[in-house]
């Protein structure tokens, strides 16, 4: 590829038409064949544990001559237990009940029609990656269990790496019998090809985006086919007057800095004005951790650290840094998290029902959370085996998007010689 948009494009047509013709013949594949399909790709990531390290140790060498941060090069990674969380993660999507066929509703009409609203397939997925290689198989893992194809676009770090996982899922496809074309990796780092997958109507069903702001805005500006928003993870976390010490310096800690790269990773922690003394607390123990703490005015005097700029507000870090505020009561984070948070994630930490319920009512985010860590906010944490993402939109899918969100419906309506008068 030499970067032309018109051998992207045709690049796209010939992937798009074999994707088209696989969905097809998967729409109705029978759910064993896509169990054995996942169960041998997953075999498939354990015995090729030393290639993935290999793939991946060159695509690292690549980050860190890029000048990648520490944040991105941890999202990059493949570690041996992310390696074997890969092939879990294939085995519970496996384990899960198919939905594709599952009635959702079923009712019968005063005229006798039988109507029976049914999952169906979407047909062909593409998603469009940056960076953390697991995707790979979570998304070609979860497109296969919903019956769609799909069109992998990984980051251009993640080259290695997204085609020795690939291979590993092409051969669970041969051992199952069902077409190899089903799930496939864009074979170029092109830039132009993903303008090629925005514009491919064509042969796209819809188009899954998961990466920083460059990525979505491009996605978003660019793309003729439908589009799961999956916008920045800036997630806060309110500490309430009302909120137990032991168990919001724990969360506040973990929400932070279990992994500062993901896109359920706290970037804002407001405290109420009523809870100061806790609030220097929380903050003390993330400066103790390492984080770079940017707060407002009135924590800015405590030891350690920075002032804010008023950009750190709305601001995702993917990195050791969080903002952080005074607010006025739950109140005050409500505006607070209108104003700066992207619907992504949102915490409330109190023993306070009262101002818990007014929290979970009052915000929009796609997941809330009372008393636990923003870094839950996983579709493998949520019993989904995996996500293919995060949606954030308000379109069909909210939240982890898992295999059952990757469906449609259709309506199965019969009549014994039913005419309408």
């Amino acid at each position: 590829m030499d970067g032309h948009a018109g051998d992207a494009s045709a690049l796209m047509a010939e992937i798009g038409a074999r994707a088209k013709a696989a969905a097809a013949e998967l729409a109705f594949a029978a759910p064993e064949a896509k169990r054995a399909a996942l169960e041998a790709a997953a075999t498939a990531i354990e015995a090729c544990a030393g290639e993935i390290a290999a793939a991946n140790a060159k695509d690292m060498a690549f980050g860190r001559e890029k000048g990648l941060s520490p944040a991105m090069l941890d999202r990059l990674e493949l570690t041996p237990p992310r390696i074997a969380a890969m092939a879990e993660g294939l085995r519970a999507i496996a384990a899960q009940p198919d939905p594709v066929g599952e009635v959702i509703a079923d009712w019968t009409r005063p005229n006798g029609l039988r109507i029976r609203r049914v999952r169906t397939p979407l047909g062909v997925v593409g998603v469009i990656y940056e960076s953390r290689p697991n995707v790979t198989a979570d998304a070609g893992g979860l497109c296969l269990k919903s019956g769609n194809a799909a069109i992998l676009r990984g980051g251009s770090e993640s080259f290695h790496s997204t085609a020795a996982i690939h291979a590993c899922l092409a051969e669970g496809l041969r051992a199952a019998g069902l077409p190899e074309d089903a799930v496939q990796v864009a074979p170029t780092r092109d830039r132009a090809f993903v303008s090629a997958m925005l514009a491919a109507s064509e042969w796209i069903d819809v188009i899954v985006p998961r990466g920083g702001k460059g990525l979505v805005g491009l996605v978003q500006r660019e793309a003729r086919v439908p589009v799961f928003a999956h916008l920045e993870g800036i997630c806060h976390v309110y500490l309430d007057k009302a909120a137990d010490p032991e168990k919001a310096l724990k969360v506040i800690l973990n929400a932070k800095t279990r992994r500062t790269g993901i896109c359920g990773a706290a970037e804002c922690l407001l405290v109420d004005r009523a809870a100061m003394a806790l609030g220097a607390r929380a903050v003390a123990a993330l400066v103790e951790a390492g984080v770079e703490v940017r707060a407002g005015s009135a924590l800015a005097h405590l030891p350690g650290v920075k002032p804010a700029a008023p950009e750190d507000f709305g601001r995702e870090f993917l990195d050791s840094i969080i903002a952080a505020e005074v607010v006025d009561g739950v109140d005050g984070a409500i505006a607070h998290i209108r104003r700066y948070g992207s619907q992504h994630t949102d915490c409330i930490l109190t023993e306070d029902d009262v101002a818990a319920a007014r929290f979970f009512q009052r915000l929009d985010s796609a997941i809330l959370i009372r008393n636990a860590s923003t870094q839950f906010a996983d579709g493998g944490e949520f019993g989904m085996g995996a996500e293919i993402g995060i949606a954030t939109g308000k379109m069909h899918a909210r939240g982890p998007v898992g295999a059952a969100e990757l469906t449609s419906f259709k309506y199965l309506v019969e009549g014994d010689g039913t005419t309408r008068p």
